[in-house]
């Protein structure tokens, strides 16, 4: 990733606009904010949540509450807990994300 054109910018969170999203099951809530190419998200997943599709985009993703389950298409599984990450580029590994407790995570892709 290359990062250009971007001013130094705060982001406030509280005050960015959520969209819903429903999932196959439970709901994802996002703040999001684009710079150029780079989209910045603050995501949360209620409980229960379970992605309604394989996702194909890349991204950075640092979960902050919660617990996260991804699988990827291939059959693994990873759980990640406050302060673990994952890292996967656009096209390079379909995957799918749940959470039983719910969970909050920083995005960018």
């Amino acid at each position: 990733m290359k990062i250009s054109n971007i001013p130094f910018t705060v982001v406030d969170w509280s005050t960015i606009a959520t969209t819903e999203q429903e999932g196959e099951s439970g709901v994802a809530v996002r703040r999001s904010v684009q710079f150029g190419d780079i989209r910045v998200r603050m995501v949360e997943y209620s409980s229960g949540y379970v992605s309604d599709h394989w996702c194909e985009k890349g991204h950075i993703l640092l979960v902050l509450e919660g617990t996260l389950v991804t699988k990827l298409k291939d059959g693994r599984e990873f759980i990640l807990t406050p302060g673990t990450s994952y890292q996967v580029a656009d096209g390079a590994e379909p995957h799918r994300s749940s959470t039983a407790t719910g969970v909050k995570m920083f995005m960018v892709d």
